[in-house]
């Protein structure tokens, strides 16, 4: 299977199956002498583990990574990293029923049509376990970016479960980590985990919208045409698991306004260009504007549910099929912290692309 590395000089590859001994990372173009640790990638990937809360698949994973090359005495060497979760929570059995059988809305079927072979178990490949190595590739991207961005932040959250929007108008930053849905509406939690124990209880499940926001990303990242930030960003979120669509800035929303309305306004201030709002999602042209890049993702219901769902078999005979096993009402919770790490290593790659290519040079304005 071809294609499982992203990114043009900060480069990931991702490796591994759900259900295999384990799965991880190998990142190529890292700089060398920033400083990093497994602890420092922990901290991102606990964000992301399962089985936290009852909204969460009880799948008990510790997801500790493991750093087998890339690092000496505790600063990157500029040579490969490899990172390495080891899978500890597999119940194969759980998949047995399914072998033979394909799943509606998961890639069992399409992996057979191109492949003629694929793992039954937890969907091997195209399982959301695979998220966790870019959850570790996003920590490393982000040590990186500290150093040399210190300012920048990357910060996910949720804005919608299935038909319910958060309020703007009770949009609180402190509120993302202190939810289980990463939202920063307080009052939408609440209704939220209602909704959800109904779905959990039922068995069934539903999708979500996430919103990625860059703050403090410099003018100038991205390149006109075919190297565009928000191509990259919108190709990194769209290959995450159960992504549907995508959107920077005002996104589809566009489509409903008049140039006068959609036009962000420039007027010079003490430090530069300012702009009078941010339809635009901080990127004009594939180049970023210095103001936050903003992107959002819908995420899919899951397809894993108790209810029967009418299929047919390898053999092309008719029948039912039952997901067993473990899995989330809203795979869009856990969704967050992935869309964050793809941030992340798109804006790295971007900022190592940009320096490069100009140095830094900017226009001057005024």
């Amino acid at each position: 299977m071809s294609l499982n590395t992203f990114g043009h000089l900060f480069r990931v590859t991702t490796w591994g199956e759900s259900h295999g001994p384990a799965l991880g990372a190998t990142i190529d173009g890292c700089p060398p002498g920033v400083s990093l640790d497994a602890a420092m990638l922990q901290h991102w990937l606990d964000r992301r583990k399962p089985g936290q809360n009852r909204f969460t698949t009880q799948r008990r994973e510790p997801d500790e990574v493991e750093i087998l090359s890339g690092i000496y005495e505790g600063h990157t060497t500029g040579t490969p990293i490899q990172l390495m979760i080891r899978n500890t929570d597999q119940r194969s059995k759980d998949y047995g029923d399914i072998a033979q059988k394909f799943r509606p809305g998961h890639a069992d079927i399409t992996y057979w049509q191109k492949y003629g072979i694929r793992d039954p178990r937890g969907g091997g490949r195209s399982s959301a376990r695979e998220t966790a190595a870019r959850v570790a590739a996003g920590g490393v991207a982000r040590e990186v970016i500290r150093a040399l961005l210190p300012g920048m932040q990357i910060k996910g959250y949720m804005v919608q479960m299935g038909p319910r929007q958060i309020e703007r108008a009770r949009f609180d930053w402190d509120q993302i980590d202190a939810n289980p849905f990463w939202t920063p509406d307080a009052t939408a939690a609440a209704e939220w985990a209602v909704y959800l124990d109904g779905l959990r209880k039922s068995g069934s499940s539903v999708g979500a919208v996430i919103e990625v926001v860059a703050k403090g990303a410099p003018a100038g990242l991205g390149a006109p045409v075919y190297g565009k930030l928000d191509t990259d960003i919108a190709a990194a979120m769209m290959s995450i698991n159960a992504v549907k669509g995508v959107e920077i800035g005002e996104g589809m929303a566009a489509a409903c306004l008049t140039g006068e309305a959609n036009a962000d306004e420039i007027r010079m201030g003490p430090d530069g260009p300012e702009f009078s709002s941010n339809h635009a999602g901080g990127i004009l042209g594939g180049i970023s504007t210095g103001q936050d890049i903003v992107c959002r993702f819908a995420v899919k219901p899951t397809s894993s549910i108790l209810t029967p769902r009418k299929t047919i078999t390898i053999a092309g005979e008719a029948t039912e099929i039952v997901t067993k096993g473990r899995h989330d009402p809203c795979v869009g919770i856990r969704a967050v912290p992935v869309g964050e790490a793809m941030m992340a290593c798109v804006i790295l790659d971007h900022i190592l692309l940009d320096r490069a290519q100009t140095g830094g040079i900017r226009g001057r304005i005024g």
